[in-house]
């Protein structure tokens, strides 16, 4: 068995798909409306149609999970979510780990949080 996506679910797929292109680089591979694969294989799935899918409620903000990226030039990333014109939450503020790596934590435009290491 292999792990082939991870799935997030958005309310605002335009928005969520600038967002990962312009702070983390990724690039849209296949585009069905409300369901986007990106490069590094995350998904993004429309929240209305997800919730109508699972029956389920969306809960924002849970803090169940993140995704990890890591980054050469940290100071460098920093600097850019700073200039970006996204409104940047921060889950924590730069940090160095227990392992001896600088962090940082952030939430995406729908509360997924989202750790950036440096490698």
């Amino acid at each position: 068995m292999k792990l082939k996506n991870i799935l997030i679910v958005v309310n605002d797929i335009e928005l969520s798909k600038a967002f990962y292109r312009d702070i983390f680089g990724l690039q849209v591979i296949t585009d069905f409306g409300g369901n986007v694969i990106l490069s590094e294989g995350l998904v993004l799935q429309e929240r209305k149609a997800w919730e109508e899918f699972t029956k389920k409620e969306v809960v924002p903000y849970s803090n169940t999970f993140e995704l990890y990226f890591e980054e050469y030039d940290l100071d460098s990333f920093i600097d850019k979510l700073e200039k970006s014109s996204y409104k940047i939450e921060y889950v924590n503020e730069f940090n160095k780990e227990e392992w001896g790596k600088r962090a940082i934590r952030i939430y995406d435009p729908d509360g997924h949080i989202i750790e950036v290491g440096e490698k």
